[in-house]
């Protein structure tokens, strides 16, 4: 009996070592020498800017690692959408340890600075975009999650180009929005500068709207150009409207739970990686959307420039007034971060 009861905890000690749905052990374990699979979800298709900076992110964990940390990423949202992947990852004992997320569903967490990513118009451009994520502002909203106990913890920053509106009718001014329904995320802002525009919000589950569109359930949606491509949404709703009116901001989060799991080596390792990754998102972000463009245009899809960006920023202001009180200092930085 004795030596069961040995046996027993020696495994479970084991587990404990090389498990990431394991519980906290302690941070001055030592390298493992024994292989460990992480898994990585991310709900678009392969082809994306954010699924080659996840094949990016991927590659280089398993280079710097000699093969002993491996990532398992699945694409095309088989492991569930953002909400339901974000809910499992703050459990215990997640399935899932990585995942691409937009920003902003941080927020459904508490994390109240990721809102301010959202805010229309905040950034000027992708280098100011990448002034910020390089910055220690940037450090401090990556960590805020994992400070606030919630279940996940920043790893680093990507971006999907600015996203604009396309529907199934042309969309010319800010005018024509009203009465329509447009499909929203959770993001409380993005409802915010829907209900700005005189249109209706509708939640439709981002699996579902495809057909969404196709059934005339919403009228029009939003997405970066390339994800706009990547998801065939040219497909049924050809016409896109450039206003801009906010960057995809994304982030690739661990869980606590693994990220407390691992050595001081794999986090080197993690966060070396995840540098690496956010450079690669940079450097091919432009160039993809310059590619889906063109594409877009050879099928038929419709751009409709905005040539004055002053009415649009008029119907967001009370969003914008709201969103930026949570932290009036900490939006100031980012917007400094221009120059």
């Amino acid at each position: 009996m004795k030596k069961s009861i040995l046996i027993f905890f020696t495994a479970a000690f084991a587990f404990s070592l090389f498990s990431c749905n394991s519980k906290k052990v302690s941070s001055e374990k030592k390298s493992y020498s024994e292989e460990l699979t992480l898994t990585m979800a991310e709900v678009n298709p392969s082809g994306t800017i954010s699924s080659e900076m996840d094949r990016a992110f991927k590659e280089k964990v398993e280079e710097l690692s000699g093969g002993k940390i491996k990532i398992n990423l699945q694409f095309n949202g088989i492991l569930g959408d953002e909400n339901s992947i974000i809910k499992m990852m703050s459990s215990p004992n997640s399935s899932i340890q990585l995942s691409r997320i937009s920003a902003f569903n941080l927020t459904a967490l508490g994390c109240q600075k990721s809102a301010l990513f959202t805010i229309p118009f905040t950034f000027k451009n992708r280098d100011h975009f990448w002034n910020f994520a390089e910055s220690d502002t940037a450090q401090a909203i990556l960590n805020e999650p994992y400070e606030k106990s919630v279940g996940i913890k920043g790893v680093f920053y990507g971006e999907e180009g600015f996203r604009h509106f396309f529907s199934i009718k042309p969309l010319s001014s800010t005018s024509d929005f009203e009465g329509i329904n447009v499909r929203v995320s959770s993001d409380p802002v993005m409802h915010g500068i829907v209900r700005g525009l005189k249109a209706i919000p509708v939640s439709v589950a981002f699996a579902d709207l495809y057909s969404a569109l196709q059934t005339g359930k919403t009228e029009a949606a939003e997405q970066p150009i390339a994800n706009y491509l990547a998801n065939h949404f040219h497909n049924i709703a050809p016409y896109m409207i450039l206003d801009g009116h906010t960057l995809g901001v994304t982030e690739v989060v661990i869980t606590s739970e693994c990220w407390d799991s691992l050595s001081p080596d794999q986090k080197d390792i993690i966060s070396k990686a995840g540098k690496y990754a956010g450079e690669v998102c940079r450097k091919i972000s432009q160039e993809a959307e310059d590619k889906a463009v063109t594409e877009l245009k050879a099928q038929g899809a419709v751009f409709t420039e905005v040539n004055d960006i002053t009415p649009w920023k008029n119907t967001c202001v009370d969003i914008t007034r709201e969103i930026t009180q949570t932290d009036p200092e900490l939006y100031q930085q980012i917007l400094d971060l221009a120059n």
